[in-house]
């Protein structure tokens, strides 16, 4: 544990210092908030609120773990940490709580914004659920992103990240609601993660229960991300050390 919370430390210190991440990272969430639902109200108001704090903790999975890994692999520091006898897995665990810590400050950022320039509000067990719905639906993307992170190489994880993060959350209704997508969107926006995720965001603000169809459809992608993310890093080991 000591090794996990030292390696989170200092990738998060090396974060921090690095505004092209930063910067982004919190900002443009709250950014797309002002320029999306600015002028919302009521329960439009709310599931923005919570849309869009699900956009920041995906950009946060995609970069921090696709980019990430990807330009880590390529550095010398990596394969010394490679050399060493801490496992994998320590690494990963600290790239998660990293990643936790820098999706926890969007998402905050975010509802700030939200709050004080709309209405938007939620009872307080709403609160909660919101925050459970978004710990459990970011998993599927934490996974794809280290897929990515182990099978896109470092100059083509960026932009590769870029086109997953921004199309996912268009077509899956993080930004405007699915109905008001163009009608072929739409008709595949409840296929995507993204678009499960907004559903069962949409659950949330509305208090419904949830939705066994949106859970199994995100547990089905982070299978796949795993599986994805298990033989990248078998086939980038392999490359690196038979």
């Amino acid at each position: 544990m000591r090794l996990i919370l030292l390696h989170a430390r200092l990738m998060t210190l090396e974060l921090v210092r690095y505004p092209a991440f930063l910067v982004p990272t919190l900002a443009f969430p709250a950014l797309f908030f002002l320029f999306f639902a600015a002028t919302a109200r009521g329960e439009t108001a709310t599931l923005a609120m919570c849309s869009l704090a699900a956009f920041a903790v995906i950009g946060v999975a995609f970069f921090q773990f696709g980019v990430g890994i990807a330009i880590e692999r390529a550095s010398p520091w990596e394969s010394y940490l490679r050399s060493l006898p801490a496992p994998a897995s320590a690494r990963i665990a600290a790239r998660l709580l990293s990643a936790t810590l820098f999706a926890g400050a969007a998402a905050a950022l975010l509802v700030t914004v939200a709050l004080s320039t709309t209405d938007a509000r939620l009872p307080a067990f709403g609160w909660l659920e919101l925050a459970v719905v978004l710990a459990l639906g970011v998993v599927p993307f934490a996974l794809l992103g280290i897929a990515l992170g182990y099978w896109a190489t470092p100059r083509g994880a960026l932009p590769i990240a870029n086109l997953l993060y921004l199309g996912l959350a268009y077509a899956g209704g993080l930004w405007i609601r699915p109905q008001k997508l163009p009608q072929a969107v739409e008709s595949i926006s409840g296929y995507l993660p993204t678009g499960r995720l907004q559903h069962a965001l949409s659950g949330v603000v509305s208090g419904s229960p949830w939705s066994g169809a949106d859970w199994l459809c995100l547990a089905g992608f982070a299978a796949l991300g795993a599986a994805a993310a298990l033989l990248g890093y078998r086939r980038d080991e392999g490359e690196r050390f038979d």
